[in-house]
């Protein structure tokens, strides 16, 4: 049980920081309509970071699963 609950400490703040490092660079700046309208697809480290933030929430909530079944 402690041993999940290490994990899920570690996989939450690893998770926190992949979502913050995603920054697109749009800011407030799509609300006043400042949208530049190009698309384009994810490649190196933004690729790595989106896919590491997939992973890195399943594993959360496979771990979240885990605690809660262990528990009860």
């Amino acid at each position: 049980m402690k041993t999940l609950l290490i994990a899920q400490a570690i996989v939450s703040i690893l998770l926190v920081i992949a979502i913050l490092m995603q920054n697109k660079g749009e800011g407030l700046g799509v609300v006043a309509g400042d949208f530049s309208g190009s698309y384009h697809t994810k490649r190196g480290f933004e690729k790595f970071l989106t896919r590491s933030t997939i992973v890195l929430s399943v594993l959360f909530l496979g771990i979240a699963l885990a605690t809660v079944k262990v528990g009860a």
